[in-house]
């Protein structure tokens, strides 16, 4: 994308809409600028006002990084996360009593859709039958058959949440190797426990690992290495490093670089930790039973030692997943032993506890989801995954002829921008800076016109239908053509006359 000039008259006024290489502040605006803006500002907080009300109201007790997600100071006061009040299929209704066809899809748990009546009717079932903490679940055992069945993983273990289950799988991989330190990569998310949170920082041509927010230990960072991910010099670091390695963890496609798909990378890796003995744990929060029903591991053909699962799999109901081979999973209970002979748990345990493991709903929704999984078969991916690139890939036709500074990229039903010198190598990263202000205004449009989404996310399920896209698709190009009059995009050169 080339930096271009060009001049339009607005009465007596001529303004320059020069595609600004660094972010616009509100002292730089232009007339058409300014205006653009006090418009859409004015549209948004008319259309959402108790949205923001409530986010004004609560501010100083309610304590939520959502409140300030995305924050501006040239769109400050459409700063304030749209509060929902119901949600069925494809659509969500806020508390103005806006529809929104939603893309954001709980961050890629509803995979069905919202409040599908296959879930919803198995959740109602067991409610009646009450809320059990203590007791083991009676559905325990039956999802655990199912995960393995669908993953083929020998050993599945349950408990809360996603950053609980791969805390554990990590815990898990120290245990059994007897090694502390382990391997993540760059821009990869794992959650938001401490042992995660850390980054590569490079002073003086030496690379180091730093903590990535206040309040982790500098500590905890000396036990892990952040590498470069898909690059063959991290396969060197790791082999330099594998007396010392516990695990090596991979989001195998990262939700922030969709684009982003190695799979020789992924199969040399798991050749070299096979080699080493280092446990390969790959991160299927995100990907597991929505790229394939075999998750990343089938689509790349790479079996991990453990991985881990959540979203999907609960149905909407908070879970996380732990599985994989018996001599790793062992290390929660011992291993296997029988009734009736001389038989016990043989291996050495590490902790693994939590007061809403199995929760009875979760295990509910569970169950009915991945009988759901198993009876359509691969069909529905296959089916979704193509849904979506065909979606992106007109959107990104019409960015292109638009010369807009957006590029999407998806991995199956899974889709998001991406910067654009990941794509090409003679954008530079000012090019990057002013995309993410588009990035931004163009969100709160989508939002104006019935569009929810998320700055980080995208998702389609099977619950949208070609209506729902063609309506996401007329949305993009009406806020586009605002943009474009409102002196915050380029015009492309043969619409100037």
């Amino acid at each position: 994308m080339k930096t271009k000039e060009i001049n339009l008259q607005e009465g007596d006024e001529q303004i320059d809409l020069v595609q600004s290489t660094k972010p616009i502040l509100i002292e730089n605006l232009n007339f058409r600028q300014q205006k653009h803006l006090e418009t859409l500002i004015a549209s948004y907080t008319q259309r959402t006002k108790t949205s923001k009300r409530l986010a004004q109201n609560y501010r100083s007790v309610l304590a939520d990084p959502r409140g300030s997600e995305g924050f501006y100071p040239l769109i400050k006061e459409i700063v304030y996360p749209i509060i929902s009040k119901h949600a069925l299929n494809s659509k969500m209704w806020d508390v103005d009593d806006n529809e929104y066809i939603d893309i954001a899809m709980g961050f890629g748990v509803n995979l069905f859709g919202h409040n599908p009546s296959f879930i919803r009717d198995a959740l109602a079932e067991r409610l009646e039958q009450g809320i059990q903490i203590g007791p083991q679940s009676d559905l325990a055992g039956e999802v655990a058959e199912l995960v393995s069945d669908l993953t083929g993983k020998e050993r599945v273990a349950f408990i809360n949440t996603g950053t609980e289950a791969v805390m554990t799988a990590i815990r898990i991989a120290r245990a059994a190797t007897g090694r502390n330190k382990i391997v993540l990569f760059s821009n990869s998310y794992h959650g938001h426990f401490d042992g995660a949170l850390v980054k590569a920082q490079k002073t003086e041509g030496n690379t180091y690992t730093v903590p990535a927010y206040l309040g982790v230990s500098p500590n905890i960072a000396e036990d892990v290495l952040v590498l470069d991910y898909g690059h063959s010099l991290s396969l060197e670091v790791i082999k330099a490093h594998k007396q010392e390695l516990a695990a090596v963890i991979v989001e195998p496609v990262q939700s922030r670089q969709p684009d982003l798909q190695p799979k020789e990378f992924l199969q040399q890796l798991r050749q070299l930790t096979k080699e080493s003995e280092i446990v390969l744990i790959f991160d299927e929060i995100i990907t597991g039973f929505r790229i394939h029903l075999g998750g990343a591991q089938a689509w790349f053909g790479v079996e991990a030692d453990i991985a881990t699962y959540g979203k999907i799999v609960g149905g909407g109901m908070p879970i996380g997943i732990i599985a994989g081979k018996a001599s790793y999973m062992d290390r929660i209970d011992g291993g296997m032993w029988n009734y009736g002979d001389g038989s016990f748990p043989r291996g050495e345990t590490t902790l693994l506890s939590g007061t809403f493991c199995k929760h009875p709903l979760a295990m509910a929704a569970a169950r009915v989801v991945l009988k759901h999984l198993k009876n359509q078969g691969p069909t529905l991916q296959q089916q979704l995954n193509q849904r979506t690139s065909q979606f992106v890939k007109k959107l990104n036709t019409y960015f292109e002829f638009e010369e807009i500074p957006i590029k999407l990229a998806n991995f199956g039903s899974i889709f998001n921008s991406v910067p654009l010198s990941n794509s090409d190598p003679s954008v530079n990263s000012d090019s990057s800076e002013q995309a993410t202000l588009i990035n931004y205004l163009l969100y709160h449009h989508l939002i104006d016109k019935g569009v929810y989404l998320r700055l980080s996310f995208s998702a389609l399920s099977t619950a949208h239908t070609d209506e729902d896209l063609d309506f996401i698709i007329q949305a993009v190009k009406d806020s586009v053509k605002e943009l474009q009059g409102g002196g915050f995009l380029p015009i492309p050169s043969e619409q100037i006359g």
